[in-house]
């Protein structure tokens, strides 16, 4: 005992319902919780794809089959034909006034009549047909993974490592590279047998396509 005694206890004083925490040799209090941090810190997901490395519980994505691509592909184009509907009524109208005469000496003569009207339907076709791709393979494919063919088909692009619609930009870059994939049409028949069901513009610009469907 000292010289002074013990302190008074308080008689209004709370017991402490958990008793006084034990004292680690380096002076840190334990986790009465019991929980560890993740050492893997939080793993990025899109839809029901987790990424992450080998052995941390990756998932492979839900990649979209060829035929799937193939018929967005195809509603794209569909829609796009449907966009430049002055282009073909002025390119009929062209066609039904022009008129081929053979001369004695065995040359042929055309001639087309009322070609005026016809030439600016085409022009406004062309326009109407640019306008429309711009919007549905570049913006809003870019913007939301979706165009309108995929949309119909449950198909969403996006990019390999993030996850995300890949933007405007990037998407426009996509297609030309598409280029590539037109020669001797072996790029698009790639994903037939590839393990990620990429053409080579997918491969060149990251990207892939999953089954997800709208909404």
């Amino acid at each position: 005992m000292s010289d002074y005694g013990n302190p008074p206890q308080d008689p209004n004083a709370q017991p402490d319902p958990y008793g006084q925490p034990a004292q680690s040799a380096y002076g840190q209090q334990p986790n009465p919780y019991g929980q560890q941090p993740n050492p893997y810190g939080q793993q990025p997901t899109y839809g029901q794809v987790a990424y992450g490395q080998p052995g941390y519980g990756a998932v492979v994505p839900d990649y979209a089959h060829w035929i799937k691509r193939v018929g967005a592909y195809v509603v794209d184009a569909l829609a796009t034909s449907l966009a430049g509907i002055p282009l073909w009524i002025g390119y009929g109208i062209l066609l039904a006034n022009t008129t081929t005469t053979t001369n004695p000496d065995g040359t042929t003569t055309t001639s087309v009549s009322g070609g005026g009207a016809a030439l600016v339907l085409i022009l406004i076709g062309v326009v109407t047909s640019i306008a429309f791709f711009v919007w549905n393979t570049c913006l809003r494919q870019g913007r939301t993974g979706y165009s309108i063919g995929k949309g119909v088909l449950g198909i969403k692009l996006i990019g390999e490592a993030s996850g995300q619609p890949i933007g405007g930009g990037m998407a426009f870059l996509r297609y030309l590279c598409h280029i590539i994939d037109g020669i001797c049409y072996i790029g698009y028949l790639w994903p037939l047998w590839d393990r990620k069901r990429q053409t080579f513009a997918d491969k060149i610009m990251s990207t892939i396509v999953i089954n997800q469907p709208k909404g």
